[in-house]
């Protein structure tokens, strides 16, 4: 008889435990009812359920198809057509008008691959490749919420995944099935639970001692990440023609010719401070090279290796704790939030969609001169 590429199995219980025990096939092409080989015997089993098996990249399968042999076998007929007509690049219909789990995905992340940046793609591919890998359910409509409580628990267990990269992949996941059409699976309670950690921000004794360890290339990266509270793409992505000089502001816009654009597709302005717009003109003056970037490569590339040269600062300063890029942002906002420019303001200086965002960056105030005011506060009491 032909190698099948999806396989029928049934799993029982035994002597030594649960096992997927290999069904008996008859003359005519159709399996023994209840019939496996265990141990080269062929034993009846009426108890358990029938899986059908197959391998996806290389990754073997299994999903139950339930207890009856005449319903496992028309499962498994329909789960080799399925297969074949994936490898022919055809599109996979039911006839009960179900989708494949696998099509949809495919599917999905192709529309996702049309309408949005790479970064994103990437997260929705591998949160859905997880998924299939936690969830051998054949249909969308066949997943459940015992489904998504287990790929939580999955993601958690099986992948070493953080609580926040959880929540992120349970969540990425879930308007996957919300866009199949598939709602009210689970309650807010189910989801996955992070903590929510305070936006880290530096000190100003400590970006001291980093300027004084910059030259002078090196302090107008770091002092512009700063200075402007923007994301380090937009950084990259950042033309000369955004710099303002006349006005002292800095705009964010999108860069059809390099196939980029903002977070949330939000165009924005900044206001910077007079020391950056001058510094910025004695880079320009420097850098005549005809490139439109501010902070090129030779090749007019967007610079790719700030956090590597922040890094490298930090280490030459001598300089401890955790050193990113983002928390420039944070400081930015931090600062701005603490100089009372109201929230509004900040947010869309930042780019956010939302002010829950911003707000987050609503952070005690802190340092000498709270201290000093503590004091005085209390000095007569």
């Amino acid at each position: 008889m032909r190698a099948r590429e999806v396989n029928l199995s049934k799993r029982i219980q035994t002597p030594r435990g649960l096992r997927y025990c290999r069904v008996i096939w008859a003359p005519n092409g159709r399996i023994k009812p209840h019939v496996v080989l265990i141990d080269g015997k062929e034993v009846v089993h009426s108890e358990g359920s029938y899986y059908i098996e197959w391998r996806e990249d290389g990754k073997r399968l299994r999903l139950s198809v339930g207890n009856d042999p005449v319903e496992a076998t028309v499962e498994r007929q329909r789960k080799e057509a399925e297969l074949g007509a994936v490898r022919a690049g055809l599109k996979v219909t039911d006839p009960n008008g179900r989708k494949s789990l696998r099509g949809a995905v495919d599917e999905y992340l192709s529309d996702t691959r049309l309408t949005k940046k790479p970064k994103t793609l990437a997260a929705y591919t591998t949160a859905l490749h997880y998924f299939q890998e936690s969830c051998h359910r054949q249909y969308v409509e066949e997943v459940t919420r015992t489904d998504m409580l287990k790929f939580a628990a999955f993601l958690r267990d099986e992948k070493d995944q953080s609580p926040r990269s959880c929540w992120n992949k349970f969540s990425n996941t879930m308007s996957f099935l919300k866009a199949q059409g598939v709602r009210g699976l689970v309650g807010k309670n189910d989801w996955p639970r992070f903590t929510e950690e305070e936006p880290e921000i530096y000190e100003r004794e400590e970006l001291e001692k980093l300027f004084d360890a910059c030259d002078d290339e090196e302090r107008l990266w770091f002092q512009f990440f700063l200075k402007t509270g923007m994301r380090e793409q937009e950084v990259m992505h950042c033309y000369w023609s955004n710099v303002k000089f006349n006005d002292s502001t800095i705009t964010v816009t999108h860069k059809p010719d390099r196939g980029w654009t903002p977070k949330a597709y939000k165009e924005r302005e900044i206001p910077v401070p007079l020391t950056l717009i001058e510094a910025l003109k004695g880079h320009r003056e420097r850098s005549a090279n005809g490139c439109n970037l501010v902070f090129p490569t030779s090749g007019c590339n967007p610079k790719l290796d700030f956090l590597d040269c922040l890094k490298a600062v930090v280490e030459r300063a001598d300089l401890s704790g955790d050193w990113f890029l983002h928390k420039f942002r944070a400081t930015f906002a931090t600062w701005h939030l603490w100089a009372g420019e109201d929230l509004r303001t900040v947010q869309s200086w930042l780019g956010h969609t939302d002010m829950e965002s911003t707000m987050r960056y609503l952070k005690p105030a802190r340092g000498k001169k709270v201290h000093e005011k503590v004091n005085e506060t209390f000095a007569k009491l």
